[in-house]
């Protein structure tokens, strides 16, 4: 059982993080794509643009959405998105140590992923009292 994972961001950066990731790992263990938002966008008319994507990117237990900023236009397409009747989960704060957290457990499944996405972003951040 696998789970699919939709990056929807801001320009640019869905994008840098999914190639930054690819370098690292050499191959991305769950299927992945990136949907980025245009700042000026009509969420509305993104919505099928972006569902396709989610369908695309679907495994057996459905979806992980990983928004970067809660509260913008990318987490609030995304919050569409996981009401349209695929089974879905959105997380926000989307880093690099979020996404290569999440496929380190490609195992995993949608009710363990959310978990395990955000401790990557928590244990990605160090201060260095340096």
């Amino acid at each position: 059982m696998t789970c699919g994972i939709l990056l929807v961001t801001h320009p640019g950066v869905g994008t840098s993080l999914l190639e930054v990731a690819t370098t690292l790992l050499r191959q991305l263990p769950l299927k992945t794509e990136a949907f980025e938002v245009p700042f000026d966008a009509d969420l509305d008319a993104l919505l099928p643009a972006a569902s396709a994507a989610m369908r695309r990117v679907e495994g057996d237990e459905g979806v992980l959405v990983l928004t970067d900023l809660y509260g913008a236009s990318p987490s609030n397409l995304a919050n569409q998105l996981v009401r349209l009747g695929t089974p879905a989960r959105r997380v926000s704060g989307l880093s690099l140590s979020m996404l290569l957290r999440v496929m380190n457990y490609p195992e995993q499944g949608l009710d363990q992923l959310p978990a395990t996405a955000a401790a990557g972003a928590r244990n990605g951040v160090i201060v260095d009292d340096a």
